[in-house]
C-alpha cells in the first residue's frame, strides 16, 4: 500500500461534492432563466389583452367620428363651425350635430305636422322608379332592427320572438348558431313547405364574417333556443368558438376572487 492511498478517499469525496454543487448551480440558473422568460411572456400576453381591445375600440370610434364629420360638416355654416374660431381642429362636431338632427327629426315625426311632412317626402320618393325600391327595402330593414331591439332580442330576452338558437347543420351531429328573427308568414307560411305549418325565420352567419350568411325557414321543433343575447352569440361566431358566455363568467369570478385575496392580504 502506498502512502497516498489514505488521502485519495477524501479527495474523491471533495471532487464529488464540487461536481454536485456545479450541477445544482446549473439547474438553479436554468430554472431561474425559464421562470424569468415565462414571466416576461405572461406580462406580454397580459399587456396585449389589456391594450389590444382598447386600441382597436379607440381606432374604430375615431374612424366613425371622422366619417360622420366628413359627411356632416360641409353642410354646417361657418358661423356655427368651431373650427372657424379655434386654432385647432375639434373632432366630433359633425357627430354631435347629426345626433341632434336625428332627435329633432324624431320629435317632428311624433306630431301631426311632422308626420305630414314625412308622408309628403315618402310620397315624393315613392314616385321615383329605382329609388323607391331601395327606400322601401331600407325602411323595412331599419324598422325590423328597431323592433327586434325593443322586443329584447339584443339582451337575450326569453319572451322575445327574436332569439338565438342552435340547428343541426350542415350534417347530423353538427350544430350551428342561428339568429331567430321572427315567424314565417304570408306566402311562405301558406306554401307549407314539406307539410310544415310552424316555421321560424332564422339567419345563419357564415364563419367569422357575421354580416354574410343564409336566411332559412326552419321548423320550430328543430331549433334549440339558447338563453344568451345576440351580442354573446356574435362574439362566439367572430372568435371562431373561443369565446363562451360561461367562460366569461368564470373569468370574472376568478378576477373577483383574486381581488378579494389581494385586499385581504393587504
Amino acid at each position: 500500500m502506498s502512502i497516498d492511498e489514505p488521502t485519495q478517499g477524501p479527495r474523491r469525496k471533495l471532487r464529488g461534492r464540487k461536481s454536485s454543487r456545479r450541477v445544482r448551480s446549473k439547474n438553479v440558473s436554468a430554472t431561474t432563466h425559464v421562470g424569468f422568460g415565462a414571466r416576461l411572456r405572461n406580462y406580454f400576453l397580459t399587456g396585449l389583452v389589456v391594450v389590444g381591445p382598447i386600441t382597436i375600440t379607440v381606432y374604430i370610434v375615431w374612424w366613425f367620428i371622422q366619417i360622420v364629420d366628413a359627411w356632416v360638416k360641409p353642410f354646417v355654416p361657418a358661423v356655427y363651425d368651431p373650427d372657424t374660431y379655434l386654432p385647432f381642429h375639434l373632432p366630433g362636431i359633425g357627430l354631435i350635430i347629426a345626433v341632434v338632427m336625428l332627435i329633432v327629426i324624431g320629435a317632428l315625426a311624433a306630431n301631426l305636422f311632422g308626420r305630414t311632412l314625412i308622408s309628403f317626402g315618402e310620397m315624393f320618393v315613392g314616385r321615383m322608379p329605382i329609388v323607391r325600391n331601395v327606400h322601401r327595402a331600407l325602411k323595412q330593414i331599419f324598422e325590423s332592427v328597431i323592433s327586434a331591439s325593443e322586443s329584447g332580442f339584443m339582451n337575450g330576452n326569453g319572451n322575445s320572438p327574436h332569439r338565438v338558437g342552435l340547428v343541426e347543420f350542415p350534417s347530423k351531429g353538427i350544430w350551428s348558431i342561428v339568429y331567430v328573427t321572427g315567424e314565417a308568414g304570408g306566402a311562405i307560411k301558406d306554401a307549407q313547405p314539406g307539410g310544415e305549418t310552424d316555421l321560424v325565420a332564422a339567419f345563419m352567419p357564415t364563419g367569422m364574417v357575421p354580416p354574410t350568411g343564409f336566411v332559412c325557414f326552419i321548423p320550430r321543433r328543430d331549433v334549440i333556443f339558447l338563453p344568451i343575447s345576440m351580442e354573446d352569440a356574435a362574439k362566439t361566431v367572430v372568435s371562431a368558438g373561443m369565446f363562451m358566455p360561461e367562460q366569461q363568467a368564470r373569468i370574472k369570478e376568478m378576477i373577483l376572487r383574486a381581488t378579494e385575496q389581494l385586499d385581504a392580504a393587504s
